[in-house]
């Protein structure tokens, strides 16, 4: 009978930014000291990180700096090998992809962030759709990843929230859940109502946000997030 066995690697992972002022002498990929707010956005399930930031273009000026990873696996999207979305996690070795992407995320934090000045600037952190699980892992195994705020973009957890982090660890951090009302995702849910009401009973300061829409990030949405 075959054992299996694993063995770490180093990757190659890829992300965008969108805003700050110019480098100034920075290195390539990191943040200028004029930096006074970071967003991190994680992608949803077979998106790309390129066309993902292009959404937040509302968000980013010279002192907010919009951050996009990419998932490490990508996959081909159709038939014809024409398309290629990145994924965060499947359910295949599903603890190993999260112990790396948790490595990956924590790693590009402090790259981007190990300069900064600490009390100078805020971090928000938003996942959409699966990116939405993937913030909240992230979250809560890492040791150095410190939010200001967490907003959950149309994400789904079939277990509730306490499957994919501890709610002690959001006790200090404003929660937000940001969802389209026409939502295909959410309207194929048996009951969406009592999923939300889930949501808040596990986190009773969670707010709902919901807007006439699609699944998808919809910038004049993401306007109202500013203030």
């Amino acid at each position: 009978m075959a054992q299996e066995h694993t063995l770490t690697v180093a990757r190659t992972a890829r992300y965008y930014i969108l805003g700050g002022m110019p480098l100034d002498g920075n290195s390539p990929g990191t943040l200028p000291a004029t930096t006074k707010h970071v967003w991190f956005v994680l992608h949803g399930y077979g998106q790309l990180a390129q066309y993902f930031i292009r959404r937040f273009d509302v968000v980013a000026n010279d002192e907010t700096v919009v951050v996009a990873p990419e998932g490490l696996s990508r996959l081909y999207l159709n038939g014809e090998f024409s398309k290629v979305g990145a994924s965060w996690i499947t359910r295949e070795a599903r603890d190993h992809e999260i112990t790396d992407y948790v490595t990956y995320l924590d790693q590009l934090y402090d790259r981007l962030l190990g300069d900064l000045e600490p009390g100078t600037f805020t971090v928000t952190l938003l996942g959409f759709s699966q990116g939405a699980a993937t913030a909240c892992r992230w979250l809560n195994a890492s040791d150095r990843l410190r939010v200001d705020r967490l907003i959950l973009w149309a994400g789904f957890f079939p277990n509730g929230l306490s499957d994919v982090i501890d709610l002690g660890k959001l006790a200090n951090v404003p929660v937000q859940y940001v969802y389209g009302e026409q939502d295909e995702y959410i309207e194929q849910m048996p009951d969406s109502a009592a999923y939300l009401r889930q949501l808040q009973t596990e986190l009773p300061r969670l707010e709902l946000i919901p807007f006439a829409g699609k699944h998808t990030v919809e910038r004049s949405v993401l306007t109202t997030l500013l203030g």
